[in-house]
This record gives structure tokens, C-alpha cells and sequence, in this order.
């Protein structure tokens, strides 16, 4: 279908995509996921705020809407300090490394199936890859020594301890999170994140028939970001501050940051191999499929904030044993009963 504005809601088959586009996609949606990034941390001030019946930022510009701008201002200005014992390189390479690998995952979710403009073919995400899949958690896997190494190179013992319970929690989370989406990789028979959201349009969404695997996501994936109530690395009544103890300005900003677009990310992921992607609830012109994505991801981020807003933070013991004897379990029989029904059906 051809609409007024030159766009063509249908992909060509076997379109190839330019360097130039990737390029200039690429650039767009990481300035897209930082600019959700600031304004998340706002809206997440003034929904607790709500919930907690009191106001959340409302004196920096109108009803606090330039919050996100004065936080920045005072991150950028505030004094570049760090321990003196601190290992150097690696003090600095930690928070990097948490927010190079935090913006990187982004790029292989998908948000709509493609289009035509003005002859140009645009894909409908940075970087198509058959193993996109793979990819997020591989790299996942790296961004996690960005937390790990920081605490170590702090010098500090509050940093340790935190960046010991991070690793622990990581390690112990991420297995029930991968086994978590093997019932959607076995009834998609893929591991492209773009086939996935294709064989949901001609079904029902996999949130269904994979509701216990939608569960398990969401708790695994709550624990993997380090939000309430599996923030046990950050506990800032035992660890003053966690892993980031020794941290400040800009480089405390990376690591705050690296958290939320982690959770951007993670929602996106949940969007797209559970809900949809971005198909609607009904029919709609192509055009309008990152809207459909942008509202699920809206919806997602909501609850994670609510969340945190009304849960207590676990003990660390408890945190364990949900990972390995609750989560773990139900992920493994969830992936078992998923493949024999694949193979029987």
C-alpha cells in the first residue's frame, strides 16, 4: 500500500540496507533510548510519588519536566574523584563498559517490519541477525563485568561486597532467564527476534501459551536489572551504595544509566517475544507498528516502576533460593513441557 507521505508499508523481499541508513538508524535510536532514559527516571519520581501520596520533582521547569536536564548539569559539574588506591584504568572502565554494552543490545529489537521511503529501504531495527537472540544475552554476559570490575577497582570494601552479590545474582538469574525464553525459541523454531514477532502475527501471541515462561522472564529479568525488590547489590541500608560506593559525577551517571536502559531493553525484549512485538491488538497500517511497540514497552516500564514502589527488598538468602529452587525448576519443566508438546502436536 502506497500512502500520500511516499511510504510504502510493505518491505521488498531481499531488500538490502545501506551503510548510510544503518548509520543514521543507529544514531536515531540510541538519541531515542537516551532520551527514554532521562524521562523514565522522571516519570518514575512522579509515579511513586503518586503512590506514595506525595509530590515527585515538580520545580525544575514546568511541572518538573526539565528534572532530567538539571540532573545531567549536576553530574557533569560535579568533582571527577576517585580512591587512591583505586586500580585506574580499570576504576574508569567499569561504568563504561555498563553503558557500552547497555546501548549495544538495543540494536537487534525489532520495532516495526520495515518500509520504503522515497526509494530507501529502512529496516524496522539497527541490525537484523538470524541470532539475535544469542547476541542480547552474550552481550548481557560482558556488561555484567562492568559492574564487577568497578566494585573490585574501588578499592573499597562496601563496593566488593557489592559487586560479589552482583555477580552471584547475575550468574544465578540469567540461567532461569535464558531457559525462560526456550519455549518461545522451540514454538518459533528461530532464534531471529524478527521471526519470532512474524509468527506471532500468524498465531496467537506467546504470552499465552507461554504465560509460566512470561512469569519467569519478568522476575528473572527484574532480578538481571537489579530492580526492587532483587536490588540486593544497591542495598543501600547494608552496602551504603553497593557496588557504585566510590563512585561519583558522571561516572556514577553511567552506571544509573547502564541500569535503566538495561530495563528499556529488557522491557523491549518482553515485547517482542511475548507480546506481539509490534502487532496491534487489531488491524493497522504498517506505519503505525512502533506506536503499537512503543505503548506495550509504556505499559511494561509502568509495572516494573510499581514494582519497586510497592514491594520490600528480599533478603539475600531469599533472593538465592527463589533463583535456583522456584525460578530454575519451573523455567526447565516450563521448556521440557513446551518441547513435547511441539513434538506430539
Amino acid at each position: 500500500m502506497i500512502w500520500a507521505s511516499g511510504l510504502v508499508t510493505s518491505a521488498p523481499v531481499g531488500a538490502e540496507v545501506t551503510w548510510w541508513v544503518s548509520l543514521i538508524e543507529a544514531l536515531v535510536v540510541i538519541n531515542l533510548v537516551m532520551v527514554t532514559f532521562a524521562y523514565l527516571t522522571l516519570t518514575e519520581r512522579k509515579v511513586m510519588g503518586r503512590m506514595q501520596l506525595r509530590y515527585g520533582p515538580n520545580r525544575a521547569g514546568p511541572y518538573g519536566a526539565l528534572q532530567p536536564i538539571a540532573d545531567l548539569l549536576k553530574l557533569l559539574h560535579k568533582e571527577s574523584f576517585y580512591p587512591e588506591a583505586a586500580v585506574d584504568w580499570l576504576y574508569v572502565l567499569g561504568p563504561f563498559l555498563a553503558a557500552f554494552t547497555a546501548l549495544t543490545t538495543f540494536s537487534v529489537i525489532p520495532f516495526g517490519p520495515g518500509w520504503e521511503v522515497a526509494g530507501v529501504y529502512v529496516p524496522g531495527q539497527v541490525v537484523d541477525v538470524d541470532i539475535a537472540l544469542i547476541l542480547i544475552f552474550a552481550i548481557g554476559s560482558i556488561g555484567a563485568y562492568g559492574f564487577i570490575i568497578g566494585g573490585w577497582a574501588s578499592d573499597s570494601k562496601f563496593a566488593l561486597l557489592g559487586s560479589m552479590r552482583t555477580c552471584a545474582q547475575l550468574v544465578s538469574y540469567e540461567v532461569s532467564l535464558a531457559l525462560s525464553v526456550l519455549g518461545v525459541i522451540i514454538m518459533a523454531g528461530s532464534l531471529s527476534l524478527t521471526e519470532i514477532v512474524s509468527e506471532q502475527a500468524d498465531t496467537v501471541w506467546y504470552v499465552v501459551p507461554q504465560l509460566v515462561g512470561f512469569l519467569v522472564f519478568l522476575f528473572a529479568g527484574t532480578a538481571e536489572t537489579a530492580r526492587a525488590p532483587f536490588d540486593l547489590p544497591e542495598a543501600e541500608q547494608e552496602l551504603v551504595a553497593g557496588y557504585h560506593t566510590e563512585y561519583g559525577g558522571m561516572r556514577f551517571g553511567l552506571y544509573s544509566m547502564s541500569e535503566y536502559v538495561n530495563l528499556i531493553t529488557l522491557s523491549g525484549l518482553c515485547v517482542t517475544l511475548f507480546l506481539g512485538g509490534w502487532h496491534g491488538i487489531f488491524l493497522t497500517p504498517d506505519w503505525l507498528a512502533p506506536v503499537w511497540f512503543l505503548a506495550k514497552l509504556a505499559v511494561l516500564l509502568y509495572v516494573f516502576i510499581w514494582m519497586r514502589t510497592t514491594l520490600p527488598r528480599l533478603r539475600y538468602d531469599q533472593l538465592m533460593r527463589f533463583g535456583w529452587k522456584i525460578l530454575l525448576p519451573v523455567a526447565t519443566v516450563n521448556a521440557l513441557v513446551t518441547a513435547a508438546l511441539v513434538v506430539a502436536l
